[in-house]
């Protein structure tokens, strides 16, 4: 049942679009968010959290994963109605993966930190079976676990894993510090995650085997600020969103773009209205449309972040797309948001006859 209608826009090509408010059946802070397409969606948040929609949102599945009560479930990745993974954040035990086979009737915990010192932000996954996991700087190193069969995960062991300054570490802010493509051979796997305080770009080429480091234009100095989401649109393209949590109105620096693969990044034309903790890509768009969310609101982009319009006042954690139709964001309190009609810049022209 839809709520509250947030915002009204008419777009060049007079299809109406908006946002409106969905019937989540919790209250729990929300950050976690997958989409696999326009009617199966995921998402994930605080209390041991898990939501699951096989109806575009008309209903939600409220669950919580037996044993982990009271862990805070920062990233969900679905790969459809039945498979999830959701991962918790915390310091050692406290972070752990868990998955489900059966739509969240049952779960395995998968993989649970050992190291007190360890505590884990977000996930990504190339397919099905092949993921990847972020965590927190350990000893100077970052730390990464992968998995190669969607059962096991293990601790990503690389003298080239690229070492990390004091303090830095990736932001378990809406699961979107790591990004992930599958393109080519298993070898040639690519994948980039953001670093806070330094606003770093990290990036494989090789499945994680050797990494390389970029420095960005995104705020950076202080334990609040830096690089908090990344999305992917190819080998070449990406873009990225942060800032600072503690100003949430603070719009300085807080979204760049890439052409290169990550090499080199150049600050927004036209920034965010804010700290936007969350940064999503509309597929089927010719831009491509990009949509960035944050605790005071939602932005869009026509062009992969070069430049942002904002869109409406909203305190939102995490966003994704289906389609260029059908789009979410989660928030606090149990803030479900969807996204109908057809998104800024329209839909990009098709082949197909």
């Amino acid at each position: 049942m839809k709520k509250t209608i947030l915002a009204v826009l008419f777009f060049a090509t007079s299809a109406l679009a908006q946002w409106s408010q969905q019937t989540s059946n919790t209250t729990a802070s929300l950050r976690g968010l997958s989409v696999v397409d326009a009617n199966v969606v995921w998402a994930s948040g605080t209390g041991g959290t898990f939501l699951r929609t096989t109806d575009g949102g008309a209903n939600w599945q409220k669950g919580t994963v037996p044993g982990a009560e009271k862990v805070d479930f920062r990233d969900v990745h679905a790969v459809d109605a039945s498979t999830a993974y959701v991962l918790s954040i915390g310091n050692g035990e406290n972070s752990r993966i868990y998955k489900t086979t059966d739509g969240g009737k049952s779960w395995t915990l998968q993989y649970t930190e050992q190291n007190p010192k360890g505590f884990l932000d977000c996930m990504a996954f190339w397919d099905a079976k092949h993921g990847i996991a972020l965590g927190d700087s350990i000893d100077g190193k970052f730390e990464l676990v992968t998995t190669s069969d969607g059962a096991q995960w293990s601790r990503l062991v690389s003298p080239n894993v690229p070492a990390a300054n004091a303090g830095e570490g990736g932001f378990a802010a809406s699961g979107t510090c790591i990004a992930a493509i599958a393109s080519g051979r298993k070898g040639a796997w690519q994948a980039w995650f953001v670093t806070s305080k330094y606003a770093r770009v990290i990036h494989t080429a090789d499945s994680g085997k050797t990494w390389t480091v970029a420095n960005t234009p995104i705020l950076s100095g202080e334990d609040s600020v830096g690089i908090f989401s990344i999305a992917a649109i190819d080998e070449s393209r990406l873009a990225i969103v942060g800032g600072d949590y503690r100003k949430p109105a603070d719009a300085r620096a807080n979204a760049a773009y890439s052409n290169d693969g990550g090499k080199t990044w150049t600050i927004s034309r036209k920034l965010p209205a804010g700290f936007r903790s969350g940064i999503a890509i509309v597929p089927d768009t010719p831009g491509p449309t990009a949509f960035a969310v944050g605790t005071s609101g939602i932005d869009y982009s026509l062009d992969h972040g070069a430049e942002w319009t904002p869109m409406a006042e909203a305190n939102l954690n995490s966003v994704a797309f289906a389609d260029a139709h059908h789009g979410w964001a989660v928030g606090p309190k149990g803030l479900i948001m969807k996204f109908e009609g057809t998104a800024p810049g329209g839909t990009a022209p098709t082949l197909k006859r």
